[in-house]
């Protein structure tokens, strides 16, 4: 669907110690596939960096030195790393679209991982191609060659979940699984159902989520966000409600989010030299 909202969730993504390349993925793979992700950096003996991405619907297939499985929808910000000189690549998936390579429901993934051999029986060699690979494209081949291996097929059920998730991802509006449930026509029950198998998260829970990522977009944006008429925006009742809403999916209070992203960036600017390069 285009032009709906896709959860980049990087926090501070201004000041990352890393290049990050998105690849269309092949039309065979679009119906699975939203779009593959290569991250480059090089740190050399300089101090590590805490990479924090907020939570979202999508299952991650990684290919990195330390982190290469299925790692599903959580509830909790995910925290990687970045250290020395390193490069990987990523294939982020459609939320609702990741079922035809499990065994078993997407929930049994979710807040976790999967190593990729018990997926696929040619990760290893696929791993160990990247680790050498200097072209992106040559990485983007490997991985959809191993996902194409099995002729994954993408079922009416997914199709509807899928669908479901692209609705709330359209429409901000949509902010009670009532909502959902009218626009989808499914039952309460039946969304339950079918997010679980699925998309491993509740339908409440995947709302939420895209709310909550549009209102930390916002207010790492705004140089002084207006709290009260965010929350409204986003359907709050009440200024309370959204607070704690937003600590628990970010980790920090909204005035914390803020000021996170400005002292880092504060601090960034104090670092650089005239012409823009890093001391």
């Amino acid at each position: 669907m285009s032009g709906h909202r896709i959860p980049a969730g990087i926090v501070n993504a201004r000041e990352a110690k890393f290049s990050l390349v998105r690849h269309r993925p092949a039309p065979a793979l679009r119906p699975f596939v939203e779009h593959h992700w290569v991250l480059r950096w090089d740190l050399g003996g300089g101090p590590s960096h805490e990479q924090v991405v907020l939570p979202n619907l999508a299952v991650n297939v990684t290919f990195f030195r330390d982190a290469a499985g299925a790692f599903g929808p959580g509830k909790r910000p995910f925290r990687y790393t970045v250290a020395g000189t390193d490069h990987g690549i990523g294939v982020r998936f459609r939320p609702g679209a990741f079922r035809a390579f499990l065994t078993g429901p997407v929930s049994m993934i979710s807040g976790g991982s999967v190593p990729l051999t018990d997926l696929f029986p040619g990760a290893g060699s696929v791993t160990e191609s990247v680790r050498n690979a200097t072209d992106d494209f040559e990485m983007v081949r490997r991985c959809e060659e191993l996902l194409l291996g099995g002729d994954p097929v993408l079922t009416a059920a997914a199709r509807t979940a899928v669908d479901a998730v692209e609705t709330i991802a359209a429409d901000p509006a949509i902010t009670r699984v009532g909502e959902l449930s009218s626009r989808t026509g499914l039952s309460h029950r039946s969304l339950q159902r079918l997010f679980a198998e699925h998309v491993g998260a509740a339908p409440k829970w995947a709302i939420q989520v895209y709310r909550l990522n549009e209102a930390a977009a916002r207010i790492a944006a705004e140089e002084r966000p207006d709290y009260a008429e965010l929350a409204t925006e986003l359907g709050y009742s009440d200024q309370a409600h959204f607070v704690r809403d937003f600590r628990s999916v970010t980790g920090w209070a909204p005035t914390e989010y803020a000021r996170l992203n400005r002292v880092q960036e504060q601090e960034s600017r104090r670092e650089r030299i005239p012409g823009g390069r890093q001391v």
